[in-house]
């Protein structure tokens, strides 16, 4: 068992220690470098991911080459391609590591095997999902409607903590702007 995923159910359910044990034998390990994908875009996702260590994002990439960043997935957070798991159709997202990563990843049948055996865990997960639409629906109204400095405040509020893990160019994608935008934005900031 991983202690930092134990740490997480317990401190998020009301798991038994043997519904965690039971779930956590269902898991299996990786450890993913710097820059290694998980998921490559027209691959199926097949698995839930948990984030024990490490930062994932999750990003496509344009015609012209440009990276286009949907999400950041820290530790103590699950993350997967939801449409091309449900629907088992090839991904159009790369999901890959920004820095040394460890995750355990359940299969798609283990996992709804789980859901059905521990109902703790199905809450938790209804729990995340809502979590995961309220969220969706904030960032597409903030990135429709909001100037650049505000998507940059939003994301200092949302992730502190990522702001020294990450490049500019990651947080420039994220926020759909120019690292020259955010690096104006940020120079404005420290004259404050």
């Amino acid at each position: 068992m991983h202690p930092e995923f134990e740490k997480y159910l317990k401190e998020n359910t009301n798991l038994t220690p043997d519904d965690i044990h039971h779930i956590s034998s269902k898991a299996v390990g990786k450890t993913l470098r710097r820059n290694e994908l998980l998921l490559q875009s027209g691959n199926v996702c097949k698995q839930k991911v948990f984030i024990a260590k490490g930062l994932l994002r999750t990003y496509s990439i344009d015609a012209n080459g440009n990276e286009h960043i949907l999400q950041f997935a820290p530790e103590h957070s699950w993350t997967l391609d939801v449409e091309s798991y449900d629907k088992e159709i090839p991904a159009e997202t790369n999901m890959g590591a920004v820095e040394p990563t460890e995750v355990l990843l359940w299969h798609k049948d283990d996992f709804n095997n789980l859901l059905s055996e521990v109902p703790e865990l199905n809450k938790l997960s209804q729990q995340i999902i809502s979590r995961n639409i309220y969220y969706s629906r904030q960032r597409m109204l903030t990135t429709l409607s909001a100037t650049p400095e505000e998507k940059y405040d939003d994301f200092i509020q949302r992730f502190p903590k990522l702001l020294t893990r990450l490049p500019l160019r990651m947080i420039a994608s994220y926020l759909g702007i120019s690292i020259k935008t955010l690096t104006r934005i940020r120079h404005n900031q420290l004259q404050r």
